[in-house]
């Protein structure tokens, strides 16, 4: 052991007499001084006094938590761009944290004002029924180029996003492969691409046909009705219920129909003044409103069996034999009018499994059936169009049909029933797109083409509510939904061998 020193020997022992160390580095001598003390004076500039801690208030109730500082934060998430309308000019603004931007925010705002300006040119003939496109795909736009891009490409990345639009061609609806961004625009060419490859054959359909208890649920019909049919093709100068207003009317041709307050829309429910009430979509009264929004003339639905096969007659289509040239796959969709007949046929279409039109037809009425509403906003059909188009009554195209499908064709169409009953066909081998994507209700609530169509594939039909739908597009539409099911659906569930 070194030493001691005797460095504390001025220093009394704190333990005293009670001090067990052998060789203590302290002093145990009682006639040394007491420790030297430092005092340091503190101003005060108030009289009062203020604690060093602040005491526990009484009154504040006790939780339990833990301290603040010690509980667990969410962490707050960068702020996602969105559109304002702050500026005089309509230039959408970003709205994000500029800590959370690596490109400097006025560097982002001149360029989203770039791709603006250009997006404005090239919807300029949407632009009056879309006023908000060009700014939201504006947004979109510039918030891929920023996720896709670093600091230093991403000027280069606008540049070129910029020339990409200006190669596009203009669009005249917004179903236009025009319309979009550089992302979807690609996803939707990749999609089409895919869907256009597969050519659907029975092989993909044949697991999906509905069977004889699901085409009873959906309306189809699946017996021929008794009796030789077409016994009485017209109603004109009887009584019949008005679809329209419910209301009876003598049913007369156009030219001389009463006139009937309606509403051409459907009922929704909305909530206005914080209650739930039911609009019409075509003008958004309430339906409790018995007045309604539109003037035409008064029409009837006919749905019961025996009256449509007294209007014209069922019938299935031709066995399939070997000597056929039907299609193994078609997909069908008709247009509609009302006549003195109830409602009639009066085009139909026909695309093949590749999506290739095989047929395009207006049905001209059976006689002594009169037209009373062409429905023009829904079926497309003009006075004009049908009187140069309609030549071949629905016997006719029936013989027409037989060279296209048989017994053993698998037919798709969205609500196939509506169609398959217009045309007077009984047939089994149905693949309808409103049992492959169901209503979240279930039966017998269905979902739109077209609401199916921009959900599924992010593309638009039956935009122009003045000319009409096309059977043609909704057929094809109908198609390249069930190719989308084939190419997506998931796979079955595989079972473990026990």
């Amino acid at each position: 052991m070194f030493s001691s020193l005797g460095l504390f020997q001025s220093q009394i022992c704190v333990d005293g007499a009670q001090c067990t160390r052998t060789r203590c580095l302290f002093s145990h001598r009682t006639d040394l001084p007491p420790p030297f003390t430092l005092t340091i004076p503190i101003r005060s500039t108030t009289t009062s006094t203020v604690p060093t801690k602040r005491p526990i208030s009484s009154s504040a109730p006790l939780t339990g938590e833990p301290p603040r500082k010690l509980q667990k934060l969410a962490v707050q998430k960068p702020s996602i761009p969105v559109a304002s309308s702050s500026t005089n000019n309509g230039v959408p603004v970003l709205r994000i944290n500029p800590a959370h931007s690596q490109v400097p925010i006025p560097v982002r705002q001149t360029m989203l004002k770039t791709l603006y300006d250009h997006f404005l040119v090239l919807y300029h003939p949407i632009l009056p029924k879309n006023p908000t496109i060009a700014a939201d795909h504006a947004l979109k736009q510039e918030e891929d180029v920023y996720k896709k891009s670093s600091k230093l490409t991403y000027r280069n990345a606008v540049i070129t996003c910029v020339a990409a639009l200006k190669r596009r061609p203009v669009p005249d609806s917004l179903s236009h492969d025009s319309v979009g961004t550089e992302a979807e625009l690609a996803a939707r060419q990749v999609a089409r691409k895919s869907r256009k490859a597969l050519r659907l054959t029975r092989d993909h359909l044949e697991s999906h046909i509905m069977n004889k208890d699901a085409l009873t649920t959906w309306g189809f019909m699946v017996e021929i009705p008794d009796g030789p049919g077409g016994t009485e093709p017209s109603l004109e100068g009887k009584t019949a219920k008005c679809e329209r207003c419910t209301q009876p009317f003598l049913v007369k041709r156009r030219e001389e129909a009463d006139e009937c307050i309606h509403h051409w829309g459907k009922p929704f429910s909305a909530k206005v003044n914080g209650e739930r009430t039911r609009l019409y979509n075509c003008c958004s009264r309430p339906v409790a409103d018995s007045e309604g929004c539109t003037h035409g003339p008064h029409v009837f639905y006919e749905s019961n069996t025996d009256d449509l096969h007294a209007r014209h007659p069922f019938s299935s289509l031709q066995p399939a034999s070997t000597t056929s040239t039907a299609l193994d796959v078609a997909a069908m969709d008709c247009e509609m009018v009302y006549s003195t007949g109830g409602m009639r046929v009066a085009r139909v279409s026909l695309v093949d499994g590749a999506g290739k039109e095989v047929l395009d037809q207006f049905v001209r009425m059976d006689d002594g059936v009169e037209i009373i509403d062409y429905i023009t906003r829904f079926s497309g059909i003009t006075a004009e169009n049908y009187a140069a188009s309609a030549v071949l009554p629905l016997a006719s195209i029936r013989r027409s049909l037989d060279a296209f499908i048989d017994a053993n064709t698998i037919l798709i169409g969205h609500a196939l029933d509506n169609d398959l009953k217009t045309l007077r066909i009984v047939h089994h081998r149905c693949v309808d797109t409103v049992v492959l994507f169901p209503h979240r209700m279930g039966a017998p609530y269905r979902r739109s083409l077209k609401d199916l169509v921009r959900e599924h594939l992010g593309s638009l039909i039956q935009t122009d509510s003045t000319v009409g739908h096309s059977s043609v597009e909704d057929a094809a539409a109908t198609l390249d939904l069930v190719r989308h099911f084939i190419l997506n659906k998931p796979p079955p569930p595989t079972t473990k061998p026990t």
